[in-house]
This record gives structure tokens, sequence and C-alpha cells, in this order.
């Protein structure tokens, strides 16, 4: 031990640095890795390793410049809260509509209740504010909330001690906010004699009934009114939200064009909404082709493409002119899973997958012009990063002043990066600058964030993590953390089935991403049903985590004398 230490004390600080921090990444993602019984600490592991290090770091008199491992801290931190946001960016504003509300609703309660549990017991029980802060975000397993609580503090010019003890309190209730996530599913599920397999059965139905799919038919056009009308004139995507792909006349297969006059007898294959076509099928006369229009042994094919190019976007397809341009027919847009009727008004994004109807030259033509380039997909654009973080670290920095505050509250580098990619992902692009993340580039960029800040996080408490458990001071927030973890979950599945009658799994869904829980949801995707919990989870993770984030500011701000 005494020659590590001599060694280490013999680097230069920044090798010093790196090599720790290198190590401690390593073996805590390692030690994350470990399970015992399908439950592990995952990142966690990284911020345990780090106090182990930093505790035998003091011990052998090695020391870190705290300029260079606040950086690196701070920089992991706006890595991974940018990532999250350009992730959730694009579906955050529509979980917001129709059940979204809800869901979303009862998330915000349980966030409120969280603070209100930390508040009351920093009142009540006269633990010190910034150890609540730590217990705040350890007990729900959040770290982004821990880094803005510990910015928050530094903002406030707390002393040392302060500065020390949110980390502390973080790392002591960290492995019960793990397993209370779990635990609280289970009650709830004792509760209520909740079966899963019937929860299951429920939400497949409820899902089932709920949707709207993109569908097809083929109508034979026996309306004598529509003799001789040009589909230009029907105006069928505008009035009925109906895209006409393919038209049969005479035997001959052909993409239809929008001056193309319709004969009784045409064949017509529409792609909509299932109550649409029914509308235009009234409209056509009512007579189903009696067999479908398949591209099978003709010279029509489909095919689907992916807009990457720049002149693309922010255009919709009427004014890239692919269909009268080109003699291809979009029949539907896919967008983040969900399909969408190609309207006249309706901007591509990057990364919208186009099906397309036509001869081949025609549909190789349009796909150029389109983009379709599979190397672009896997690109990842530096350029437009950069100048979103710097976007971020700007409106972080801006001072808000609210009614009531003692002092202007501010974003930090964990919210104001967070919602400038939110923004920024949901708009998609600004002229040639696209916001668009290979899914395992932005993982990757995460993972490396949230790793760096929490190996600085557990070097710099380790310290004074064992000396904290050995006086007694960790046992009343071990005892904090087991009701800010457990009130919010119970109170709020219990509101979520009584209030909102949600199953099982849509509850256990809304627990596990109001607290930004991962292995909660994997426990309850292990239930039986996992699209649910996933679905739920998606939903709430993006007001939850800007909640969380804000939280800690607003309880310094208002607690802080």
């Amino acid at each position: 031990m005494s020659l590590a230490a001599h060694l280490l004390q013999a680097m230069l600080p920044i090798p010093r640095a790196v090599l720790l921090l290198a190590v401690v990444s390593a073996s805590g993602l390692a030690l994350g890795q470990v399970k015992l019984r399908g439950v592990g600490l995952g990142i966690g592991g990284v911020l345990f390793t780090g106090i182990a290090v930093g505790h035998f770091a003091q011990r052998a008199g090695i020391v870190f410049d705290a300029q260079m491992m606040g950086f690196v801290r701070d920089f992991g931190l706006v890595l991974f809260v940018y990532t999250i946001g350009v992730q959730v960016g694009p579906g955050f504003f529509d979980s917001l509509k129709r059940s979204g509300v809800a869901l979303n609703g009862l998330a915000a309660l349980m966030v409120v209740l969280g603070v209100g549990v930390a508040v009351a017991l920093h009142l009540g029980a006269g633990l010190p504010l910034a150890a609540m802060l730590g217990v705040f975000s350890g007990a729900v397993t959040n770290a982004p909330a821990l880094a803005a609580s510990q910015q928050v503090l530094k903002e406030m010019h707390a002393g040392p001690a302060s500065l020390v003890a949110p980390g502390l309190a973080f790392a002591v209730t960290y492995p019960f906010g793990i397993a209370g996530n779990l635990l609280a599913m289970s009650l709830l599920r004792a509760l209520f004699r909740l079966d899963p397999a019937k929860e299951a059965a429920a939400w497949a139905s409820r899902q089932r009934s709920g949707a709207k799919p993109l569908e097809t038919i083929d109508l034979l056009v026996t309306n004598p009114g529509l003799d001789g009308q040009r589909l230009k004139d029907l105006d069928l995507t505008a009035r009925f939200g109906v895209v006409a792909s393919r038209i049969l006349r005479d035997g001959q297969l052909d993409v239809p064009r929008d001056d193309q006059a319709l004969c009784r007898g045409d064949v017509l294959h529409l792609v909509g909404p299932p109550k649409a076509l029914e509308r235009v099928r009234a409209l056509f006369g009512g007579v189903q082709a009696a067999a479908p229009l398949t591209t099978k042994g003709t010279d029509l094919h489909w095919q689907r493409v992916v807009v990457t190019a720049n002149r693309a976007l922010g255009r919709s397809i009427a004014q890239l002119g692919v269909k009268s341009g080109w003699g291809v027919t979009v029949s539907r847009v896919s967008r983040a899973g969900v399909e969408l009727v190609p309207s006249d008004g309706l901007a591509l994004q990057f990364g919208d997958i186009l099906t397309i109807v036509g001869h081949g030259k025609d549909i190789d033509r349009a796909a150029a012009l389109l983009g379709n380039s599979e190397r672009r997909l896997q690109q990842v654009e530096m350029v437009p990063v950069f100048l979103g973080i710097a976007l971020g670290a700007v409106l972080g920095a801006i001072p808000l002043f609210l009614p009531g505050m003692p002092a202007p509250l501010r974003l930090g580098m964990a919210g104001g990066p967070l919602i400038v990619a939110i923004l920024l992902a949901r708009l998609g692009n600004l002229g040639p600058l696209v916001w668009f993340m290979p899914p395992a580039a932005n993982l990757a960029l995460r993972e490396i964030g949230i790793v760096l800040f929490l190996a600085v996080l557990g070097v710099g408490a380790g310290g004074s993590f064992v000396a904290t458990l050995a006086s007694g001071v960790g046992l009343p927030w071990m005892a904090a953390g087991i009701l800010v973890t457990l009130v919010p979950l119970l109170a709020t599945g219990i509101v979520g089935r009584l209030a909102l009658g949600a199953d099982l799994f849509t509850l256990c869904g809304v627990l596990a991403g109001a607290q930004t829980n991962p292995p909660g949801l994997a426990y309850a995707s292990a239930l039986g049903q996992p699209e649910a919990p996933a679905l739920a989870y998606a939903t709430v993770y993006p007001l939850a985590m800007c909640l969380r984030i804000l939280a800690p500011q607003v309880m310094v701000l208002l607690l802080m004398r």
C-alpha cells in the first residue's frame, strides 16, 4: 500500500487523477453488474467504489486538485443530462397529451410528496438541510438531483461540511432507494390483490381498443358521381386523412396521379385511420375489391426510405415535389414509432421513415432526394452537440427571479442543458444543424457522463464516509431515506389505483419513472408484460427528471439561512 501511495504521490496531478478515476470507473461498473436475486447497484457501484478509493487516498495523504476534479464532475453531469434531453425530447410534449397528463400528474405528486417529507424531517427532526438534499436524491437514486443540490449549495456559498454532506447522505440512502422501489411495488400488489396475468390481459385489451394505427383497404369505384372526378379535386388527404397509393385500371397497376380522372371500375389501394377509410368507402360506393392490390409480379414496388438529407429537413412532401416531380406516392410516415398520414403540411424531420410506392427508378430518385443514408444515421453531428451544450450553459446561468424567493433561481448545469436538449430534440433541426443522435452514441456519452460524475463524487465523499457512519451521524439519514423512499411511492400508488384505476403494470412504470429508477422498471417488466411499464416509464420520466433537478434548488432558496 505504501509503495502504491508513493508512486501516486510522485505523479503529476492530472495523470494521477486520470489514473484513479479510470480505476474507480472500471471497478465500479464491474461491481454494479454483480446482482443478488436479480437486483444490483447498477451505475451506483461507481459511487461506492469511489468512496472506497477516496477513503484510502485520504489515509495515504494523496491530494487531488479541487478545481480540476470539479470540472470533471460538472462536465460529466452536462454530458449526462444533455443526452437524456436529446433522447426524451421528441416524445416529451406528446407524453403530456391524453392519458399522459394523468400519469405525469401522478409523477408530479410523487416528487412533491418527496419534497414534503424531506422538508418535514428537516424542520421537525432538525436534520441538516444539506444532508436532506442528499437524502432526497439518494432515496430515489437520482444522481442529477444530487448534482443540482451541490451546485446550488456552492452558489449559496455553503461551507465545506455542507458541500460534502449531500454526497455522504446520498451514499447511505442509495441502496434502500433501489430496494424500496421494488418493495413498494410488491406491497401495492399485495394490498390490492392484483393478479399480473389478469392485469396484463386488461392492459392489452385497452391498448387494442384505444389504438388508432394506419390500415389499408382496396376499394372499387362504383359511385357514378365520381366518374371523371380528378383525385386532386377529391382531396382525400386533406378531407379524410387518407392516401391513395396504388390504382388498378384495365388490369394495369400504377401510381395514382393528382390530375388523374377516376372511372367506374377503378380499384384504389388506400391507407389511413380505420374510421377515415370507412368514410371514403361510403364515398366510393361501399364495394371492397375481391382481391388485394399487391405489387408482386408487377413493375410497381414499395420501399421504406429514411430522411437524412439536409435539403429535406423541415420541408413537407409537397414542397419537395416528391409526388409531382418523381411520380411516386408516399403512403405513410413513421416517426419515433408512430405512423402518420403524409399530409401536405407535415414537415419532415431527420430520421422519419417514409413508405414510398412507385417504379424502381422513380423510387431511387426520390430516395436520393430524401437522403436514405445509413451512414449518416450512425454518425454523430458534433457541431450541434457542442452548440446545444453551450446554449444549455447560458440558460443554466440566467437568474430567474420568482416572487417570495430570497435569491434568484438558476437551472444550473443540471437543468439548463437538459431543457435546451429537450427543446432542440423536439425542434429536430435548424437549417443544416441536426439534433439527432444515434441511440448507441447517445447511450455511450450518457454513460461516460454519469460515470465521471459519480466517480468524482465518490472520491470526494470517501474521506469522511467511514467516519460519518462510525459516529452514528449516518443512521438518522438512513431512517429519513426510508421515509422519503416509501411514503411517496405508496401514497402515489394508492392514488393511482383508486382515483385513476391504473393497472399494475402502468402503476409500476409510473413509480419507476417518477423515481428515475431503472431497476424498478426491470422488476416491473419481469412481471409478465414488459411493454406496459416501459411506456408509462417513458411517459413520466422527462417531467420527473426536470422536477427532481429543480426541487433541490427551490428547497435551498426557501429554507437556507
